[in-house]
């Protein structure tokens, strides 16, 4: 085993193909709730969701990483845009090359939209027709 020895501990090393990235995540959420959900996918190693130095709560988004690569790619199939706590989380493998383009799919811009609009708005209605890669946004374009 692979590892860093610091404080008498032996720390191993996360295993980036094995392990799942989860954002979107509501404030509410806690490590042992991501743990209970992704178990559903797979057998666990860790779950971490990065502390703000101030607040100490989750900033939203963490790593999951399970035992197996298999694993974490079925988490990422399954659970990518289920509900939690009333929020769409978005799971992808954590090891996903940026890079890489989307097989099958588009990016849409859509304008002229009413003030009213929101990103929770644009989820709902695109959502409809497939599982969306990454969540909307809304931006101000100031001319």
């Amino acid at each position: 085993m692979s590892g860093a020895r610091h404080c008498g501990l032996l720390l191993r090393e996360q295993d980036k193909e094995a392990t799942v990235y989860i954002g979107n995540l509501d404030e509410r959420v806690t490590d042992s709730l991501v743990w209970e959900l992704m178990l559903q996918a797979g057998r666990i190693v860790n779950v971490h969701l990065p502390k703000d130095r101030v607040t100490q709560f989750h900033q939203g988004y963490g790593f999951v990483e399970f035992i197996s690569e298999e694993d974490a790619e079925y988490a990422s199939r399954i659970m990518n845009g289920i509900r939690l706590n009333g929020k769409p989380i978005r799971v992808n493998k954590a090891s996903a090359d940026k890079q890489k383009s989307v097989e099958i799919g588009a990016e849409l811009f859509v304008g002229n939209l009413d003030p009213m609009v929101t990103e929770q708005v644009l989820y709902d209605t695109f959502s409809r027709f497939g599982n969306l890669i990454t969540l909307p946004k809304v931006r101000s374009l100031v001319l």
